[in-house]
């Protein structure tokens, strides 16, 4: 008897519950630190999300930075890192997809009007500095720097860019006041009440805006981290990130 009730006690335990390390893209951290909570509660695993600018951890990653997952505001930062055999190659996939739009601080009526060559950006910043994160390294920086070259307005506009360590940075700039105009994501500018879209920027104007993931190759629980990725490629993650903004997997 006593040896049934202690089988019984030992097949009842449950799985020894996991905790991952999500290095994510600024402009990815509230839909994934909503999506962590969820994960939490069905899975019975943690996810701690780091968000910071894509390159940046990738570049922690490559100097040993303890994560399981990342998440990328674009394929370039992963490719760096598959090239280095810093991920799971067989885990990576795309996720989500995104918009670039021009902010501006204050409440207006969100615009649907496309972002041309004919739109006076530098007429509309005055004496102020449209807000970019950096231009050379961050997606969001990279995004807006070829849509602003395609449109013939680069040249005139990269002296009066004021550049961030990251997209959720050039938000904050607006948001704050201290830029009149910005660049950043779509689901960044839903996210702020203190801003409003000026513009959207053809899609046509910048290379598709997409967020991969991947297991890195050190990951400290590779299962659980795989887990993660899975649930926030199904139904459950995907109606959190649908309910941010974010467009689907393409």
């Amino acid at each position: 008897m006593i040896r049934a009730l202690l089988l019984a006690c030992l097949f009842a335990t449950p799985l020894r519950a996991a905790e991952i390390t999500v290095f994510a893209a600024a402009s990815l951290g509230p839909a994934l630190e909503e999506a962590a909570d969820a994960w939490a509660e069905q899975s019975g695993h943690r996810a701690v999300v780091s968000p910071a600018g894509s390159s940046a951890l990738a570049r922690q990653i490559a100097q040993g930075a303890p994560a399981d997952v990342i998440l990328s505001a674009n394929p370039d930062w992963i490719d760096w890192l598959e090239d280095r055999d810093l991920i799971d190659s067989a885990t990576r996939r795309v996720l989500m997809s995104n918009r670039l739009v021009l902010i501006a601080r204050g409440a207006g009526d969100d615009s649907a009007t496309p972002v041309t060559a004919d739109t006076d950006i530098a007429g509309d910043l005055g004496d102020g500095r449209l807000a970019m994160a950096l231009v050379q390294a961050v997606p969001a920086g990279i995004y807006g720097r070829q849509a602003l070259t395609t449109l013939g307005q680069w040249e005139a506009l990269a002296p009066r860019v004021a550049q961030a360590d990251n997209v959720r940075a050039a938000l904050a700039l607006v948001a704050l006041g201290e830029a009149p105009l910005g660049i950043v994501y779509a689901t960044d500018a839903a996210g702020e009440k203190r801003v409003h879209v000026a513009g959207i920027f053809p899609e046509g104007s910048h290379d598709p805006i997409l967020n991969p993931g991947a297991v890195t190759a050190n990951a400290a629980e590779p299962e659980a981290a795989r887990a993660f990725l899975d649930w926030l490629g199904g139904p459950a993650g995907r109606a959190i990130l649908d309910a941010h903004g974010f467009g689907p997997a393409r």
